[in-house]
């Protein structure tokens, strides 16, 4: 095996379209390389890898997960309108949550006069 002489710069912009055409890097190896040569994500609007691949079972399966994950975080927050008859529906009552923070602001108002 032949030793290299001297030494060469390897530019973001070269990292980056290398990174856009390997395919045998993992996902880690990859991320390392971006940090390491200041290399950003080949784009902002790209979507972003499917974890199931091809697998159409497993697609399947990861939605209904993320549809649990979904309905549990909405009643959690109380969130049970959409953004499109948001505007239509009227004001819901005060929550316990609400009661609370409104008494709490009503002290400090009161304290400060």
């Amino acid at each position: 095996m032949e030793r290299k002489v001297g030494s060469s710069t390897l530019t973001a912009k070269e990292v980056k379209a290398a990174l856009e055409k390997s395919t045998t890097l993992t996902a880690e190896e990859e991320k390392a390389l971006r940090m390491r040569h200041g290399a950003g994500a080949p784009s902002k609007s790209a979507p972003l890898p499917r974890a199931a691949g091809a697998n159409a079972e497993l697609a399947d399966e990861l939605l209904v997960i993320e549809m649990q994950l979904m309905k549990a975080m909405r009643a959690r927050t109380g969130q049970t309108r959409t953004a499109a008859n948001a505007s239509k529906a009227p004001a819901r009552e005060a929550t316990p949550a609400n009661a609370a923070k409104d008494k709490i602001v009503r002290a400090l108002r009161a304290k400060k006069k």
